[in-house]
């Protein structure tokens, strides 16, 4: 069931950025900046830019608009500086909710995610309210297109360093410990592997699941947070059907 529930929560993201593509790139942008500015522009020199233009490429971005990206942010006078933030809260029926943003006005982005908790039946809570609730763990997803020996992929994964591997819903879901995740991540695609998915992620520990007339509360507080600028990723614990 986890697997299936790590990839329904995937999947949704993935489906609300494939109607918004120049924001998931704007998102992706924000991230460059960040690695580039903490490591520098080589890639073959900096992790964190290997990890994250991975992560661009899963999601289709186009080769030259990371370069674009990492030029932009290398370029003298570029005074563009982001604040990585974490708000935890809960939404509908206590469903744990982690917000990780990137913003350049701690005090908007604040009151943008207390709006939509207040708004959506949730609320705002403390720094580790909910987040011994989730582990992180590198995450990588390569769909199961029938040309993929899953028992070689399985070994050549496990050799690599992964933690786990299932392979639901035409996917194979590899997780492994984040220290392990750009090895494992470089090994895979030198091994000719394409992902789906290929980033760190804040993985539940156990899933719940909430009343049907809250349903549609959670999804609203999900998407609107989604699309606030400075939000880069939402997890929660709430077992999708």
């Amino acid at each position: 069931m986890s697997g299936h529930s790590k990839w329904a929560n995937i999947k949704h993201k993935k489906e609300r950025s494939d109607s918004s593509r120049g924001k998931l790139f704007t998102k992706i942008g924000r991230e460059i900046m960040v690695a580039v500015k903490s490591g520098g522009p080589d890639p073959n020199a900096n992790s964190r830019l290997r990890d994250v233009i991975a992560k661009a490429k899963s999601n289709n971005v186009p080769n030259d608009t990371i370069a674009k990206s990492i030029k932009k942010a290398s370029g003298e006078g570029n005074a563009e500086n982001y604040d990585q933030i974490t708000y935890e809260g809960y939404g509908p029926n206590g469903v744990a909710v982690i917000v990780e943003t990137m913003t350049d006005n701690r005090n908007r982005t604040a009151s943008d995610v207390r709006h939509y908790f207040d708004k959506f039946g949730g609320n705002l809570g403390t720094n580790g309210c909910v987040s011994y609730l989730f582990d992180k763990k590198g995450v990588i997803v390569i769909e199961d297109d029938g040309t993929i020996d899953a028992d070689q992929l399985m070994m050549e994964a496990l050799e690599a360093g992964a933690e786990d591997f299932e392979n639901e819903d035409e996917m194979f879901e590899i997780t492994c410990d984040p220290a392990e995740f750009s090895a494992l991540r470089e090994a895979l695609e030198t091994k000719g592997y394409n992902f789906l998915q290929a980033d760190l992620q804040m993985i539940p520990q156990t899933y719940v699941k909430i009343d049907e007339d809250k349903v549609a509360s959670m999804e609203k507080l999900i998407d609107n947070l989604d699309d606030l600028d400075d939000v880069q990723n939402i997890y929660h614990n709430w077992e999708q059907e």
